[in-house]
């Protein structure tokens, strides 16, 4: 009899224990996918060598066409970032000549001073 008491006193007490509690693991997902978008972060800066965007000793010129085909260009020295924007527009002014610009058939330019 102390046998069979013994066995149903376990099974009941096994229902008694406390459960776990399922939103925990989603704690654990969550942890991981913020590691992995940061080791992602990391190894993209890597791949497109644009780690000297964080270094605030660096110097960094960057020209981005947008899809309307406006031309900016983005300098970076030391900590301070500047966007100008290129148009087609005629300049005048007063300046010293320092020399041509030649584009090549593949699309390069080369400048020559003066």
């Amino acid at each position: 009899m102390t046998m069979r008491w013994r066995q149903r006193r376990q099974r009941f007490e096994s229902y008694d224990s406390p459960l776990e509690d399922p939103i925990s693991g989603v704690a654990n997902l969550f942890d991981a996918s913020v590691a992995f978008i940061v080791s992602m972060m990391i190894a993209l800066f890597m791949a497109y060598n644009l780690l000297d965007l964080v270094d605030p000793k660096s110097e960094v010129t960057i020209t981005k066409k947008s899809a309307d085909g406006q031309l900016e260009i983005i300098t970076k020295t030391g900590k301070e970032v500047k966007v100008q924007k290129v148009t087609d527009k005629r300049l005048s002014g007063e300046g010293v000549r320092l020399g041509t610009a030649y584009q090549l058939k593949d699309g390069r330019v080369i400048y020559v001073p003066d």
